[in-house]
Formats: C-alpha cells, structure tokens, sequence
C-alpha cells in the first residue's frame, strides 16, 4: 500500500507577505518544514534576510527574500516577477501583511481609515492578482491563503478598530469572490481569521490586566493562540490534497466566535 504524505510540500513555492516576524514567520516555518521552498516578503530588509537564512540553516530550503511595499503595484508586480526569474513557479500565497489602527471610530481619520484598507485590503488584492496572473493562471494550479481575521467575522467591545474590521471583514468576502473567479483554472482562495495570538505586535495588549479579564470571559479555550496553533491550518488549505476546499473562512480563535 502506498503512504500518501498529505502535507508534503517538497520542490513546492510559496511566497509569503509580512514575513519578518510574528505569525507570517511561523508559517513560512511550517510550510519548509514540509520541504516546501519559501519567498519571505516585507518592507524590511533585514528581518527577511534573516528569516531566509534561518529558513535555509534549519530546513534546508531554498528562499529568495524580496523587500516589497505591497501598497506600490509596481513593486508588487516586480516581486513575483523576481520570484519566476529565480523559480519558475509559485504555487502557493500567504497573503498575511496588515497593519491595526485603534482607536474609538469618532476619533480615527480619513488617513487611518484609508491606510488600513489601502495595505489590509487592496494590498492583499494587489498580491493575489499579480500571483494569480502571472503564476497560477498559467500553471492552473495555486493555493490562496488569505489572513483575515476573527475580526473580520464580528465587531468587538474591548479594541475599538473600525478601519481593521472593515479592511479584514473585506479580505473575507474578496476571499469567496476570488475563489468563486479563480477555481476553473484549479486555484483555491481560502482565508485563515486568527483570533488573539502572541507576536511581538500583540504582546503589550495581550499582557494587559483589562485585555486578559476580557480574554476569559470571551474566549472559550480561556486563553490566547500560542506559536505554532496557526501551523496545521496552513498546511491544510497548502496542501494539493485540499483541492476541493475552496471560498471556506476558518477561524483559529479559541472558540471566539462561536459564542
């Protein structure tokens, strides 16, 4: 009997926004753990630097890091460009760089507002577009993993962030819209919605008294996502084997959204 290797992604590509630290990272980890290759992209060079070098020490991957803006097209285009000059592929799209403005609605500004869907939204939208047409249109094959966010499925009384909930609750909805396009070429458009988890953005409002009595009255697990409880979810919407997964939203929040 042959042994399938579900999450085997050996001599596969991903290409991964916002990976210079925090979550993205631990994803890109995930998926090279699986022997997939990785493309780590962000506004700093040196994180991306870094991360490739750790991705190429531990897994033996190979990476190409490209510093990108992701709300410049141009730069957006020329990064998977640089990507299918150096591999001939991507297959797979961890669309996870954002940003978090909050602050009470009455009081945020146009600027805010407009900077929150200009790289949450329209950026993770630039990215996938440019993948998908240069890459996995041809290939008829891709994996689409959006990072939204459980804020992107329900409002919240603890962290007033109109702006982020709109751009996330939009990546949700351009997720199925996408999905629904790009699925006759054999691509899949899923989204991940994590709820709280550790990152070096997090920490000082995860370790808040008020933030962690909020936390346990609202959370069924009774705590926050630890480093690698995103990893598995990853790897399933990753996987040639989840091909007929596709336009599903999967929360990883505790149970945050279920109450």
């Amino acid at each position: 009997m042959t042994m399938k290797k579900y999450f085997d992604l050996s001599g596969q590509v991903a290409l991964v926004t916002g990976c210079s630290t925090g979550l993205g990272v631990q994803m890109a980890k995930a998926l090279a753990n699986q022997g997939c290759n990785i493309i780590p992209v962000a506004r700093r060079e040196e994180l991306i630097n870094a991360v490739a070098r750790q991705l190429e020490a531990d897994y033996g991957v190979q990476t190409l890091p490209v510093r990108c803006d992701i709300t410049s097209t141009e730069a957006v285009n020329e990064t998977v460009g640089k990507a299918l000059d150096r591999f001939g592929r991507i297959d797979i799209l961890i669309n996870n760089a954002g940003t978090g403005a909050v602050a009470p609605a009455e009081d945020i500004t146009d600027e805010q507002f407009s900077r929150e869907l200009d790289i949450d939204l329209f950026g993770s939208f630039r990215v996938a577009r440019a993948v998908a047409k240069q890459a996995m249109i041809p290939a008829r094959y891709g994996r689409i993993i959006n990072i939204a966010s459980m804020y992107g499925l329900v409002g919240n009384k603890m962290a007033p962030s109109a702006p982020y909930h709109a751009a996330k609750g939009g990546v949700v909805n351009m997720t199925r819209a996408l999905a629904a396009e790009w699925g006759h070429y054999g691509i899949t458009v899923n989204a991940i919605c994590p709820g709280y988890f550790w990152t070096p953005l997090t920490k000082d409002t995860l370790e808040s008294p008020q933030f962690q009595d909020y936390a346990h009255t609202t959370i069924p697990m009774d705590r926050y996502g630890e480093e690698g409880e995103l990893d598995t979810a990853a790897l399933f919407l990753s996987s040639p084997q989840s091909g007929y997964v596709n336009g599903v939203m999967l929360p990883v929040d505790g149970g945050y959204t279920c109450v």
